[in-house]
């Protein structure tokens, strides 16, 4: 006699089995960003009879940027940032050529990030394919491609010192962005923070969109940027001050008022004496540019140091292609560098060989010739010592003990010393003595163990102003080289999503099938299908998981 074996036995609970999200758009080519190189790789790939789609955050929503995100914008926004036809004729404006690549049949999507990029791969068996997330104004949801490129740009390093938690304190890149694609820098007069390359030629830029650059503030010895980019600011009226930290901000909650500058020597210790007073209602932190790596890094990309790129970076073949076969880097998240800075078609030039590397991979052959790979200039500065160095100055030497991560309230001595959060209420044992180089005798600290005690980088800007600050106090807390610290690790969504555009998202049926009990069963780590059902008189009649199924 054929034995009957209950459904319930044979279902499995925790398959994703008929559960993956249905998926109702793909592309053959995704290119995500639409600076210099990743509207010439989709140039470059629009004749090629594929399907091209290239998306673009911009224009970012305005309670975005209050975030901080994806750049430290510092409350310096125009109101007209809130009028989003407006902004977007601006950034239409500022970039001409996403009209050629409209005409050529690139499927063009501004306002739109990318959260996330789901290879298939062991731990997601399920996905058919490459997956990227989207979300724009309304709505997350997803896109199917079978290459990206991804030109996301860079962002500026955060130093903390006293006051830059108030509006007016904001990272170069940002402002940049205000004053030339949005044309909302909300600015009269600035401090600028940093001399290297691409300070120096922003400086320019600020300066170019009607902002008085008041002063220059180096904490080394000599300008690190091309002198023939110092000249048109020193010309102007600004003030070049070497060998100095900005020691506080003057100002009230509408923002910076002024600044008050303080000496340094050699070793970052900070120099007694009168503190020079600096007029301005912004500060412009221009110390270093960071190539934005979050959405290859999450992907699981090789990410290594690399101080010619400016720190980490992909690890890229000449032909611009990641560890990942069907991800390519192009622009300044694929690296920074002087000379790229300075002239935009480096980063072009990267887009058109990643397009043409995506296009044979997609069994087309690109029209013109093979253009020789892109190499990063020679290494004449050391970037890891140099941010090691504004650490030390800005912010160890600082007596007010600032915030290295804003959102989360974490000082400097709260990273060096493995505190616990301030909610906690924690009290330590005099006798113990806790110190970063505590957590792995042996080796050297990983950045999210230090996340894990402190919360250091896991507030709403995601860690983009304090995660290199912490990497910098790591190094110094331990001893250890700057490039030995590993990159903090980045999880999907790497773009803040309202929950409105998560409820947007499609589920499968049988992913929605009792999700409601989760909120009212005893223990919310246990499964309901582990759970032993109560006895009732009606439960004994009805067919039921059994426990530990």
């Amino acid at each position: 006699m054929k034995s009957r074996v209950p459904s319930s036995i044979r279902r499995d609970y925790a398959s994703v089995a008929g559960k993956q999200p249905p998926i109702g758009e793909s592309t053959d080519l995704l290119i995500v960003g639409a600076g210099p190189a990743g509207i010439s790789a989709a140039l470059t790939a629009a004749g090629g009879g594929v399907r091209v789609t290239l998306v673009d955050e911009n224009p970012i929503p305005l309670q975005t940027m209050g975030e901080d995100v994806p750049l430290h914008f510092g409350g310096r926004m125009a109101p007209t940032v809130a009028n989003r036809n407006a902004v977007l004729e601006s950034v239409l404006g500022a970039r001409p050529e996403l009209a050629e690549a409209i005409d050529a049949g690139v499927d063009v999507r501004l306002g739109t990030a990318a959260w996330g990029l789901f290879p298939q791969r062991r731990t997601a068996a399920w996905i058919d394919g490459h997956v990227a997330g989207l979300a724009d104004e309304d709505r997350a949801y997803l896109l199917r491609f079978e290459q990206v490129i991804v030109a996301t740009g860079c962002r500026d390093m955060g130093v903390a010192f006293d006051g830059w938690q108030r509006p007016g304190v904001m990272g170069a890149s940002a402002a940049y962005r205000l004053a030339t694609t949005y044309e909302a820098l909300e600015s009269r007069t600035a401090v600028l923070v940093g001399t290297g390359a691409e300070a120096l030629q922003i400086g320019n830029a600020l300066m170019g969109a009607g902002v008085r650059i008041a002063a220059i503030v180096e904490q080394a010895e000599a300008v690190t940027g091309p002198t023939e980019l110092l000249a048109p600011l020193l010309g102007s009226g600004a003030r070049l001050f070497t060998r100095h930290v900005i020691q506080q901000t003057v100002g009230d909650l509408q923002g910076v008022a002024a600044v008050r500058l303080a000496g340094v020597e050699a070793d970052g210790s900070r120099l007694a004496g009168a503190l020079e007073r600096i007029e301005c209602d912004t500060v412009v932190l221009a110390v270093a540019a960071i190539p934005t790596i979050e959405l290859m890094e999450a992907a699981g990309c090789s990410v290594t140091f690399q101080p010619a790129r400016g720190g980490h970076a992909p690890v890229i073949d000449g032909s611009q292609r990641t560890s990942l076969p069907f991800l390519y880097a192009a622009g300044d998240c694929a690296g920074v560098w002087p000379s790229k800075t300075l002239s935009e078609e480096t980063a072009r030039r990267e887009g058109r060989i990643a397009a043409a590397t995506a296009l044979r991979s997609l069994g087309v052959q690109p029209d013109g010739p093979c253009e020789p790979a892109v190499s990063p200039d020679p290494s004449v500065r050391d970037v890891a010592r140099e941010r090691l160095e504004w650490v030390r100055a800005m912010t160890l030497e600082s007596a007010a003990a600032p915030f290295v991560c804003q959102c989360e309230e974490v000082t400097a001595a709260d990273v060096i010393e493995l505190n616990p959060p301030r909610y906690l209420h924690w009290q330590r044992d005099p006798s113990e003595s806790w110190r970063i180089g505590s957590v792995d005798p042996q080796g050297v600290p990983n950045p999210d163990v230090v996340k894990r005690l402190t919360r250091a980088g896991m507030g709403p800007c995601q860690g983009r102003r304090c995660r290199e600050q912490i990497a910098a106090l790591m190094a110094i807390g331990t001893g250890s080289a700057l490039a030995d610290i590993p990159a903090a690790t980045y999880r999907p969504p790497v773009r803040p999503l309202r929950l409105g555009q998560l409820a947007a998202l499609t589920e499968a049926p049988a992913m929605r099938k009792g999700w409601e009990s989760w909120f009212g069963i005893p223990s919310q780590w246990i499964p309901f299908w582990r759970l032993t059902p109560p006895y009732s008189v009606t439960a004994s009649c009805v067919e039921e998981p059994v426990a530990g199924e």
